[in-house]
Order: C-alpha cells, then sequence, then structure tokens
C-alpha cells in the first residue's frame, strides 16, 4: 500500500515552461489525502524555489537540495551541511576546473561571485529565489547544503568523472545532464532524504513512489516501492523504475496518480 509519493520537479512534475496543470493537481491531492497519502516534493533544488510552486499547501514537505535540506512552512526535519573545511576544499578544487559557474547553496541562501556572467545569474534566480552575489566565497555566513555547476553541455559527463576523482570523500557530483552538476555530500541523496522523512512520519521506503528523470533520482526510484519513471527519463532512470508514465510535458505524474486513485 502506498502510503506516500515524492516527485521531482524539474522535467518530471513540471512541464518545461515550469508550469502544471494546477487544476487538476488540486482535485487528485484532494484525493490523496482522503485516502491518507502524503505528497512530497523531491529535488535537487532550493526550497524557497520549491515552495513557490506550491503556494495553496503551506502542509507540503520539501525534501530539497537533494535530501540535504526537508522542511515544511514551519519545521525542519533536517538539515546536512558540508564541514566548513570540507567547503573550502571543494571550492579549490571546483574553482582549478575552467569554464564552470558555480553557484554554493547555503540553508538561508545560494551565493555566487560577483565576476560570475550576469546572464548566467539571471537564468539561476528561476532556480534559486535566495541568490546572493558576494565578492568572495568567504564572505559567506551560513551551512553550505550543495555546489551547483553549470558547465559546457557535451563535457557534463567528462567533467562529472573528473570531480569524482578530486572530490573522493568530500563530495559526490550528480548530474542531470545539459551541463547541470551539482556537488552533494556523500551518502546523501533523495533516497537518504526519503529514509529521514519516513522515520518522522513512520513510513517506511517500501510504502512509497516516486517520480523521476535525472541522475539525481535514481536512488530514489531504486529504493522506493514503487519507482516511476517519466518517458523522458534518462535511460538509467528507467532501468531501475518499477513502471513508467508519460512525459513531463504530459504532466505524466498526474496520469499515474489518476489510474493509481482509479484502479
Amino acid at each position: 500500500m502506498i502510503k506516500l509519493m515524492a516527485t521531482d520537479m524539474d522535467g518530471t512534475f513540471l512541464r518545461d515552461d515550469m508550469t502544471y496543470d494546477e487544476a487538476r493537481f488540486a482535485l487528485l491531492y484532494q484525493q490523496l489525502q482522503l485516502r491518507g497519502v502524503r505528497f512530497v516534493v523531491a529535488s535537487g533544488n532550493q526550497y524557497f524555489q520549491l515552495k513557490s510552486f506550491f503556494k495553496n499547501y503551506p502542509e507540503m514537505i520539501y525534501v530539497a537540495e537533494n535530501g540535504a535540506y526537508i522542511r515544511d512552512a514551519e519545521r525542519v526535519y533536517a538539515q546536512h551541511a558540508f564541514q566548513p573545511a570540507a567547503v573550502q576544499t571543494i571550492l579549490d578544487k571546483i574553482q582549478a576546473i575552467p569554464d564552470l559557474k558555480i553557484l554554493v547553496c547555503g540553508a538561508k541562501s545560494a551565493y555566487t561571485l560577483s565576476t560570475t556572467d550576469p546572464d548566467h545569474v539571471a537564468n539561476m534566480r528561476h532556480y534559486y529565489h535566495h541568490l546572493a552575489v558576494v565578492d568572495d566565497y568567504a564572505q559567506i555566513d551560513d551551512d553550505i547544503l550543495k555546489f551547483a555547476i553549470s558547465c559546457p553541455p557535451e563535457r557534463t559527463m567528462a567533467i562529472v568523472a573528473t570531480l569524482r576523482d578530486h572530490l573522493v570523500g568530500l563530495g559526490e557530483p550528480t548530474s542531470s545532464g545539459h551541463g547541470d552538476i551539482d556537488i552533494i555530500q556523500p551518502g546523501m541523496n533523495k533516497a537518504a532524504g526519503l529514509v529521514e522523512l519516513g522515520q518522522v512520519l513512520g513510513i517506511d521506503l517500501a510504502e512509497m513512489a516516486a517520480f523521476g528523470d535525472g541522475g539525481n533520482d535514481l536512488e530514489m526510484l531504486r529504493e522506493v516501492g514503487c519507482g516511476v519513471a517519466m518517458a523522458n527519463a534518462q535511460p538509467d532512470v528507467t532501468a531501475v523504475a518499477n513502471a513508467t508514465t508519460g512525459s513531463n510535458q504530459e504532466q505524466g505524474v498526474l496520469q499515474w496518480i489518476n489510474h493509481w486513485l482509479e484502479a
């Protein structure tokens, strides 16, 4: 029996224009609530950005920053930060690689340098509603949860491989492709976040369903009771899933929930 459904956002729940069928979701969400099924957002994105999509749902729980920051509007359930020494070492290593645009993601805000391309900063504000521009990363007074890197898309997997070699024991690079790479804390991922949340809510991983499309969804889809891959998912994600549904453009998450409720 499914007691919790967790969804990734970009490429999964959201259409490419970052919208979703709000009226249809409201009806399905109401039906899930009547059956006692929790609906949770599990994303690599920032909490402040994620909650902007669900203004009418103050009780929504967010497994944000790939599991490092779990909270709703009232309560922080879990927060996992890099040690300060590790932050500096990781910064030294990634700043040595050319052509990377770097965001340091904290609990209060994300941060980038004043030397970062302004167009990139403007674009990132769609994903990081709290984003501060600083002259030096040493100015940051925050718990660092993740690093978000943008690189030339064709070099994504090569840079992931380089980072994996350079950051052993410090951080784990994960990518959904398209030039986006997150460096997350070792052992920290959406599945780990769902385990932690499940302990609070009294729900086992086997009693969860999850939806995803990219590399940072792999563990989550593999470990929950029912992992659902989008039609637009990467092949390795589809390979670990128990089921598939329509693409994000077709609102495949809502399709699957509707079929499940009817069944």
